[in-house]
């Protein structure tokens, strides 16, 4: 697996590459948010691990220019902001997952570990390669999403969260069995990361986000799919 590490401080480029290469990674890293937009841009990474304070360009930038120019790899942003606005930006913008330094680096090789895992996420149901709800059409095996046929970009764990949902449609998911079963671990993130991965599906596949039609929010429990 091959994972691209946007990171200015020395110290921990070190640190991380040196994990991360004895757990069996190809990394390539980058000291600055340009250099690390550049090599994004026109390599092929399984996974991208940004810092949110960089020189030259910040980790909101870069992360919101590379889902702008198509790059849909994952991304990972290491940001040592606690504050909640933060981290829903990040999310916004299209990063899948984000760790607040200092951080424990188990916990770091989870959440590399969850967003690289490429089996079929298990379900109590099944999917044909294409699903058709409203006006969206779904191609499972080609990782594409269309609507009134114009394409539709998702980042890899809204695309992972929407497959996920439709697979188990009917049923009733809280929060935490979701971050359970689409990011791969047990709560680690705040369950804020769920509803802000909604609130982008909604926005980007609902006729009407504030009265959803297809990913409803069932009260006191967390959400469903109904088609």
């Amino acid at each position: 697996m091959k994972v691209l590490l946007v990171e200015d401080e020395k110290g921990l480029i070190l640190t991380l590459t040196d994990r991360l290469t004895s757990e069996g990674f190809d990394v390539t890293s980058a000291g600055d948010g340009k250099q690390g937009f550049d090599i994004a841009s026109t390599g092929s990474f399984d996974l991208i691990i940004l810092d949110l304070m960089l020189p030259k360009k910040n980790g909101y930038d870069v992360c919101r220019d590379l889902r702008q120019k198509g790059v849909n790899t994952p991304i990972l942003m290491l940001t040592a902001k606690g504050e909640t606005i933060d981290k829903v930006l990040g999310l916004k913008l299209g990063a899948d997952d984000y760790l607040t330094k200092p951080f424990e680096m188990i916990e770091l090789l989870a959440r590399v570990e969850a967003l690289l895992r490429r089996s079929p996420i298990q379900s109590n149901g099944s999917t044909a390669e294409v699903f058709r709800f409203g006006k969206v059409t779904i191609d499972f095996k080609r990782a594409e999403v269309t609507k009134d046929n114009k394409t539709v970009e998702l980042s890899a764990m809204e695309f992972k969260l929407l497959q996920y949902l439709i697979e188990n449609r009917g049923d009733v998911h809280s929060r935490d069995s979701l971050l359970d079963a689409v990011w791969g671990y047990d709560a680690m993130p705040t369950t804020r990361t769920v509803d802000v991965h909604v609130a982008w599906l909604r926005q980007k596949l609902e006729e009407n986000p504030r009265h959803p039609q297809f990913i409803q929010t069932v009260h006191g429990f967390g959400y469903k799919f109904t088609a």
